[in-house]
């Protein structure tokens, strides 16, 4: 996949605030607060760490996420295929160059396939952006409002040590 939008959902779009609660089932992460930006094209996941190596001939990445904000201490260790390394820029306009890997994104009981460029966030206030390609056709942003999925989950349902 090489950042077109996932095949929109024939459900109606589904309603998100500008932040919400998501899971990423596949990288072991229960939930992750994100900010859904509409100005980013590509979806961005915190990690502070990023290897590649080699799986049969294909480039994968290992990489480790601190999916709370404030946290340190909670860590999630990760494995994926990578699909693409693409000049990114940010918000500043700096470019660097980012692992490209594909996982499906679970909210509010639907889930579908996204990309994911991994870079450090830990100075940023939420651990992953949602960008317009993985929302496109799927859902509507209503930027004055937040959570409309549902709050954090419930302690023991996010990760085992906390």
């Amino acid at each position: 996949m090489s950042g077109r939008p996932a095949e929109p959902a024939t459900d109606p779009p589904l309603l998100l605030g500008w932040r919400e609660w998501l899971c990423l089932p596949e990288l072991g992460l229960a939930a992750i607060q994100a900010k859904v930006d509409t100005g980013a094209r590509t979806s961005t996941l915190h990690a502070f760490y990023v290897d590649p190596f080699r799986r049969g001939g294909a480039p994968w990445v290992r990489f480790g996420v601190h999916p709370l904000r404030g946290r340190t201490d909670v860590v999630v260790h990760s494995e994926a295929a990578v699909i693409d390394h693409r000049q990114v820029a940010d918000s500043g306009g700096h470019r660097e160059p980012r692992y490209v890997i594909h996982t499906p994104l679970r909210v509010a009981g639907q889930e579908w396939p996204i990309e994911l460029t991994l870079t450090n966030r830990e100075t940023m206030l939420f651990r992953m952006l949602l960008g317009r390609t993985a929302v496109a056709g799927r859902a509507i942003v209503d930027p004055d409002r937040s959570y409309l999925t549902g709050r954090r989950p419930a302690r023991g349902r996010r990760y085992a040590n906390l």
